[in-house]
């Protein structure tokens, strides 16, 4: 690791990395030189101190649901925000979080908050690093543990890959007690060479496939990056995944009411999966106003929403809803970020 050959460097023992991380990461501390042993070499503390100030993020904003849901809008070194979120598990014990890979995003997606205020650059492997450290804070204060994380907050993880895969490698590490390479998932809208390139690290990862339609006209419509890379390849591409890493891919699926939650629709997305060991994930909407088209979407009605998981179901889908998270505290991707940036603009 980085540091260990830092510390040998200066003339101290490379043993001392993993102690010292293994605090920091805990969480507890906001700085390395707080973290670690009381006991250390003379002028260890020192030099950590001077080389690794601290977390530089910090918090903006930080809104607690009802449902126990807390979202972070973080402030980075040069002023711009990112959001996380913290959720809580059913185990009273456990938390999962969701991290963002870039400051907006460029992807489009018309019903996602995120994509309207643009995209302004990529983060680090530190800044979604710090993310990490802050939800176990947060996790800790509420009595839980983090156990999972996602790449799936605001920005597209694949159009950031290398600074993703090195946030993943300090977050997942168990030497210095990260979460362990199978708790960790990154999600896309769907870009091909990203998830091929993703596939080729031979990494343990999880991996997560935003659909969201089962055709290429309607998706194209919700996410541009369809027009580009249809449903098929898509697919394909997560084929390619799960036969070399061995994991179920996972195919995120918004239903938004009167736009891809007919039986019709069900039907074909069974279809696509037919012989496919992947699971879906069926999302509840959180309305977000008018998207880029100007169209207003609403969450599907439960009616339809139920019909809809069971006819993926009869045909051996797995299926399941994931419920929403702290629709009273803008927990929707890009949510409390467009509202504070609102709220800074001139009428």
């Amino acid at each position: 690791m980085e540091l260990e050959h830092r510390l040998v460097a200066r003339g101290f023992k490379g043993s001392h990395a993993a102690p010292l991380l293994r605090a920091f990461y805990a969480g507890g501390a906001h700085a390395p030189a707080e973290a670690g042993p009381r006991r250390q070499p003379a002028g260890l503390r020192d030099w950590i101190a001077a080389e690794f100030p601290g977390v530089a993020a910090s918090p903006a904003r930080r809104h607690v649901a009802g449902d126990g849901t807390v979202k972070l809008l973080l402030r980075l070194s040069d002023g711009r925000t990112v959001e996380s979120v913290l959720m809580p598990d059913f185990d009273p014990a456990r938390a999962a979080g969701c991290v963002s890979s870039q400051v907006g995003c460029a992807m489009g997606c018309d019903f996602c908050a995120t994509t309207r205020t643009g995209f302004e650059r990529n983060l680090t492997a530190g800044e979604m690093t710090e993310q990490f450290i802050a939800l176990r804070r947060e996790a800790a204060t509420a009595g839980r543990r983090l156990r999972t994380l996602v790449f799936m907050g605001m920005g597209e993880p694949m159009l950031n890959l290398d600074a993703v895969l090195g946030a993943v490698e300090r977050i997942a590490d168990n030497r210095i007690g990260g979460l362990g390479w199978r708790q960790v998932t990154i999600s896309t809208v769907g870009i091909v060479p990203g998830i091929d390139a993703l596939t080729a690290t031979g990494l343990n990862l999880h991996l997560a496939v935003s659909l969201h339609a089962p055709d290429d006209a309607t998706r194209a419509a919700l996410i541009p990056a369809g027009r580009r890379f249809p449903v098929a390849e898509v697919l394909a591409a997560a084929d390619r995944f799960q036969a070399a890493r061995g994991r179920t891919v996972i195919i995120q699926y918004c239903l938004l009411r009167g736009v891809n939650d007919s039986p019709a629709q069900a039907a074909l997305l069974a279809g696509l999966l037919a012989g496919r060991r992947m699971h879906v994930n069926l999302l509840t909407y959180n309305p977000t106003g008018a998207g880029l088209s100007g169209t207003t979407y609403e969450p599907a009605r439960d009616a339809d929403a139920e019909a809809f998981a069971e006819q993926l179901r009869a045909r051996g889908v797995v299926a399941h809803f994931r419920r929403s998270r702290g629709p009273d505290i803008d927990a929707a991707c890009g949510q409390l970020r467009r509202r504070v940036l609102a709220e800074k603009t001139p009428p």
